[in-house]
């Protein structure tokens, strides 16, 4: 990192405002082998469990009733939600709407009250929506995306060490953290000259860089101690070396995202588009903006000793940049005795697997619409092939088999701002959704990826609206709480799908195949002819899905049903050359246990090679261990 003058106007208590300051320094120096002891990575990152939430609608930690890490009651001012608080926004229905485009108040200490909560549903990998500092004026910014202070985290989350805490924390209660990182963008830190701007692929001159107040008055270049400026820390953007005009490439906004150099050089809306480089991906150099920032994230992985970095709108920073952000922090991390530090990137379009590949990404996010594919599986919307293919297609992979979507690949079904969709709504967001929670969840969690459980779903959150408000509804009750509520809170671990969930999990961690196996999806047949695998006629589909994850000699077999109101039957294909006729599957997990619950035991018959009768009540999902008969003698 090029040396230059560190400013000199900091006020009390504000943290380093340069990449060279002595604090910054001090704490990028730190390595292992220097005696400071960092938490390790996991030896696999698909063994883990991800939970992501956006910190301002997650907890204040004031949430009466709600359980501790040590599974002891809190006392708080929030009430615990019931069925009759559904809808008690709506007598002012409007002032609910408005806010859900405001801060709301979650807080980093209010994630740390909730590590109990999390570990107890079996999470052992918390990502994290951003946390640095926002533009001050940005009373929209609560999502954390809009970011004018790089080195700083906002004083609605807290302090940094409040996020140093809670890492330690989550390290106690065997919990890797994620935070979620920019480099594409920065916050409205500037305005053009005349106003907004689409792009054209022109620049355009800058009025100034934005005061404390969010006005253009400061002059567009590094400010200086000279410029006398009040509360400089609020004003244009830190550390100080983005403050350099060729920091921006000053394009105006983006209107055509699929058009390439518009997605790379232009505004992400409102948000200022940093240059991060020029050449291609094998002859990138880095510009100093990108310098710059590979030393902020330094900074925060040594400083709170964080376990990965989630990247926002990787398409849009461009593939040379990605791989030398991939290459310096992983090389960085390694040397503080992280070996797999965890880096997955937002990577929406096409080009999802080629940009793993070039970049050095471990993970990606958004890779063959798999979101939509998954929800729509789940509801019988479309044949389960559609998803499953994903896995499967090992000619448009390039690869020999489904091994490289083992870990390479984030899996959810609902997040913050679904770009697969138009109308946003959450998977409960209807009748269906809400009876198939559990089997939507258990697909998710039990097919290859990284599993992920985005906030709310497992207390069935059943936001839906015309923008990404109704998508990220406030956990703790506030002005903009779930089921279109206010002042309740929903951490609720008697909620059956939060049980499931924890249920799920703690067989999965116990079965090795349901986290790194191979995956096939199951044919099926009614009758024990005419087997096939499950597909979409005429309205929802209505069957059971079933699928087998193998390793080495272990087959797990799972299967979910769509139809929500009647129990499905039918023979199940399982691995012919690994059983015999005679052997047993044991169920080893069921969601529903009342009614016509389905047999502790199924028996390998000679069918489509060999196969399992299986009953799947509705909505239900259950899995199978299939084990050698014990033959007496």
């Amino acid at each position: 990192m090029c040396e230059r003058e560190i400013p000199t106007f900091n006020a009390p208590n504000t943290g380093p405002l340069s990449v060279n300051d002595a604090k910054v320094r001090s704490v990028v120096s730190q390595t292992s082998i220097e005696g400071k002891k960092y938490h390790p990575s996991p030896c696999a990152w698909e063994d883990q469990q991800l939970y992501f939430l956006l910190p301002d609608r997650f907890s204040q930690g004031n949430e009466n009733g709600s359980l501790d890490v040590n599974g002891k009651p809190i006392s708080g001012s929030v009430t615990a939600f019931s069925t009759a608080d559904d809808a008690n926004a709506l007598a002012e229905a409007q002032a609910w709407r408005d806010a859900g485009t405001l801060w709301q108040g979650g807080t980093l200490k209010g994630i740390q009250s909730k590590l109990g909560y999390l570990k107890r549903m079996g999470t052992s990998a918390l990502w994290i929506g951003p946390i640095f500092k926002q533009c001050s004026k940005d009373k929209h910014s609560y999502h954390g995306y809009a970011v004018q202070d790089f080195l700083d985290i906002d004083p609605h989350f807290g302090t940094r060490e409040d996020l140093r805490d809670l890492v330690k924390a989550a390290h106690e209660q065997g919990i890797y953290v994620i935070l979620d990182i920019i480099l594409n963008h920065s916050g409205d830190v500037f305005a053009y000259k005349g106003g907004g701007k689409p792009w054209t692929g022109q620049r355009y001159e800058v009025e100034g860089f934005r005061d404390a107040l969010g006005n253009p008055t400061l002059p567009f270049r590094p400010i200086t101690a000279a410029d006398g400026v009040k509360n400089p820390e609020d004003c244009a953007i830190w550390p100080a070396e983005l403050q350099k005009p060729e920091c921006f490439t000053r394009q105006g906004s983006i209107s055509n995202w699929e058009y390439d150099p518009e997605f790379l050089d232009g505004d992400f809306l409102s948000l200022k588009d940093i240059h991060l480089g020029t050449g291609d991906v094998d002859n990138f150099k880095p510009s100093t903006a990108l310098e710059a920032l590979c030393e902020v994230y330094k900074y925060w992985i040594a400083y709170a000793d964080l376990d990965g970095y989630r990247i926002d709108t990787v398409k849009h920073m461009g593939d040379g940049p990605t791989r030398y952000l991939c290459t310096t922090l992983h090389e960085y991390a390694c040397a503080l005795g992280k070996e797999n530090f965890f880096l997955v990137g937002e990577v929406t379009g096409g080009r999802a697997y080629d940009v793993v590949q070039v970049t050095g990404l471990d993970a990606a996010l958004g890779v063959g619409n798999v979101q939509d594919k998954l929800w729509n599986t789940c509801k019988g919307n479309t044949n389960p092939s559609d998803y499953f293919d994903l896995f499967r297609n090992a000619t448009f992979l390039k690869k020999g088999s489904d091994a490289w979507m083992r870990n390479r690949l984030v899996t959810m079904i609902d997040d913050h701002d679904q770009v697969w969709k138009g109308t946003k709504a959450r998977f409960c967001s209807d009748s269906t959704g809400q009876k198939l929670a559990v089997a939507a969840l258990g697909l998710n969690l039990t097919t290859l990826g990284i599993p992920c459980v985005y906030y709310g779903t497992e207390q069935q959150f059943d936001g839906q609206g015309d923008s990404d408000r109704y998508i990220r509804e406030a956990m703790f009750g506030g002005s903009f709480g779930a089921f279109r509520s206010k002042d309740r809170h929903f951490f609720n671990e008697s909620n059956p799908v939060f049980q499931e969930v924890a249920k799920v999990c703690a067989v999965r961690k116990q079965n090795l195949a349901l986290r790194r196996g191979r995956q096939y999806l199951r044919e099926i047949s009614a009758n024990g002819n005419g087997f096939g695998l499950p597909h979409k006629l005429n309205g929802r589909m209505k069957s059971i899905i079933a699928w087998s994850r193998i390793l080495a000699d272990q087959e797990i077999l799972c299967a979910i049903n769509t139809d929500t109101e009647s129990s499905t039957t039918a023979y199940v294909t399982v691995d012919s050359g690994m059983h015999a006729v005679g052997d047993k599957a044991e169920c080893i997990y069921r969601s529903k246990k009342e009614g016509d619950a389905p047999a502790e035991t199924a028996e390998v018959l000679g069918l489509n090679g060999k196969s399992v009768r299986l009953t799947v009540p509705p909505a239900a999902f259950v899995m199978y261990k299939i084990c050698p008969f014990e033959h007496g003698g």
